[in-house]
């Protein structure tokens, strides 16, 4: 009983937060696929607000920013990196990628941090990686062909026009793979640069700083997209006005009503936090290769409540649907976690093999 009143809470944050965070970006997208700024905009600035209260000492002088276990100028190029990477993944779904594909392929990661840690940082890796990177590898490219515009009769400069922009969000998620590889080196070199400072903190409060602090330092650079928010609030507020007002609070009379398209997207922001804060809590409490295995999991599940809901989020909301190959798939997502599994496995041999070297 003691170890399912411990496990609730990390359990309901991760499946709940995240499965849920899936959902209703899905359905924010399928309304509005170019919402891809406010959405990240609205996630950072939630982010930034639940961790300030951690990161500020009140003084007679006013509230300063607690000492960090690492300067400020290694955040410069990592901040820089994540907000790219966070606006290339959410401005993806405005050409036609299918939450499926867009769940899977942002699993390929690994495949892009292998070979720069072995082309940059000279890493050697086991059969067991490689081959495990390879079924990843496999898998991704089997869920990005899965996908294919809707059924009804187009033309062929339309079927051209859409395979076009299809392989355009193909190529975008590909650059956010590719900065992600990038954002691990240089997090690698920042921790091991200012490894004595960060060893004296806890490994959680020096997530959680890196989570602030690449969200808060991020905030700024959203000025640039001034004219793009606001092109994107707009769109939202018309298409709000079309949108079926719901509850605020399910199920509870004389409660004020909201356009679902309002709702959807204040969920999905808050549900991010509490993704974010189950993952947080999730690598305190146990191993790597457990983690792993519960995130992919996780995945899973989103996974399958994706392609079970994509219909009735597009019939509802209007948008376009497009067609996704479930033999292809789910093929592929077999192979992305099979391939995710057997990576953390190798990673912990290894690390386990260097340490028992050590000893000796």
């Amino acid at each position: 009983m003691d170890l399912l009143t411990d496990w609730a809470p990390t359990l309901a944050l991760v499946f709940g937060g995240c499965c849920s965070n899936a959902i209703t970006l899905e359905q924010v997208t399928s309304a509005t696929p170019t919402a891809g700024s406010v959405i990240t905009l609205l996630q950072f600035v939630l982010i930034t607000l639940h961790g300030l209260p951690s990161h500020l000492n009140w003084t007679p002088y006013g509230p300063r920013l607690k000492p960090r276990a690492i300067g400020l100028p290694p955040y410069i190029a990592q901040v820089f990196l994540f907000y790219s990477i966070s606006l290339i993944n959410n401005a993806a779904f405005a050409y036609k990628i299918p939450m499926a594909v867009h769940i899977i392929f942002r699993s390929g990661g690994l495949i892009v941090s292998m070979l720069m840690g072995w082309l940059i940082s000279g890493k050697r890796y086991t059969p067991i990686q490689v081959f495990s990177v390879i079924l990843v590898s496999l898998g991704v490219i089997l869920t990005t062909l899965s996908a294919s515009p809707a059924s009804q009769k187009v033309s062929v400069s339309e079927a051209s026009a859409d395979l076009r922009t299809y392989l355009t969000g193909i190529a975008l998620l590909s650059a956010a793979l590719l900065l992600s590889g990038f954002l691990g080196l240089v997090q690698e070199w920042a921790y091991a640069r200012h490894s004595n400072n960060a060893k004296k903190a806890d490994s959680s409060a020096t997530w959680k700083e890196a989570m602030f602090y690449l969200h808060f330092l991020s905030l700024p650079m959203f000025i640039f997209l001034r004219n793009d928010l606001s092109a994107q609030f707009t769109a939202i507020h018309c298409l709000a006005q079309k949108s079926p007002l719901v509850p605020l609070v399910p199920f509870t009379p004389f409660t004020p009503v909201i356009p679902s398209i309002y709702l959807a997207l204040a969920i999905n922001t808050i549900t991010q936090v509490i993704c974010v804060a189950g993952v947080n809590r999730l690598t305190t409490r146990v191993n790597a290769l457990t983690v792993t295995l519960i995130l992919v999991v996780r995945k899973a599940v989103s996974l399958i409540i994706s392609v079970l809901g994509a219909q009735l989020i597009h019939s509802h909301s209007g948008g376009k649907v497009v067609n996704v190959d479930g033999v292809k798939m789910w093929s592929g997502a077999l192979l992305v976690m099979l391939g995710t599994i057997g990576y953390s496995v190798g990673s912990r041999k290894t690390k386990a093999k260097a340490g028992k070297d050590k000893s000796e």
